[in-house]
């Protein structure tokens, strides 16, 4: 897998980006919130990625923060949801904006972004509902008003460790028991996941 790549942007033309990696040009796909917060052609650049394997083609997709990389990867986990519609949710809405609207349970928000009907918006509400708790909440009188329980990045790390339980064989529910009963505030990813597999140990 390729976790990020750092290089030159040699092309931008939304939603594609080429970078320039010693002399390898690597076409990857971001959502607009990634991709204007690149820099201009010919200037550096890291871009963290997701690659999507499919039986024609293996697709670069990038994102400028991983806590839309992690939104990403839940939302192309929901039935129906393909990358290209999870990029169209995350260039519609930004992380924050799209959870407000799973938290409040906001059909018509969701039914704006592109692709996106009546059917496939309850089901994004119903799957990633539970997902999404902890990355934060909103006050039913304030929807202005957000309360981080934890940050992105802690969320983010919850999930990458996850993530790497999920690959080494243990089921989600599994998991998920593991890193939360080791996590706090201020670990690594890598010491997340080391503390989890410790625990399996005991």
């Amino acid at each position: 897998m390729i976790g990020f790549l750092h290089g030159t942007i040699a092309f931008k033309q939304p939603p594609l980006i080429v970078l320039d990696v010693q002399g390898v040009g690597y076409e990857v796909e971001a959502p607009m919130s990634s991709f204007y917060a690149l820099t201009d052609v010919g200037t550096q650049a890291k871009i963290l990625t997701h690659m999507h394997v499919r039986e024609d083609a293996m697709l670069l997709f990038g994102f400028a923060t991983e806590s839309e990389r992690a939104l990403f990867r839940e939302l192309i986990k929901v039935s129906g949801i393909g990358a290209k519609m999870a990029l169209a949710i995350l260039s519609t809405h930004s992380v924050d904006e799209f959870c407000s609207h799973v938290h409040n349970a906001d059909l018509a928000a969701l039914t704006k972004i592109p692709g996106v009907g009546k059917k496939t918006a309850e089901r994004l509400l119903i799957e990633m509902r539970d997902k999404l708790k902890g990355w934060h909440s909103i006050s039913p009188s304030d929807k202005s008003t957000k309360l981080p329980q934890p940050g992105l990045v802690s969320n983010s790390i919850l999930l990458s460790a996850q993530a790497a339980l999920v690959s080494l064989g243990y089921k989600d529910v599994q998991a998920e028991s593991l890193v939360k009963s080791v996590y706090q505030e201020g670990l690594t990813l890598e010491q997340v996941i080391k503390a989890a597999l410790q625990q399996v140990r005991i």
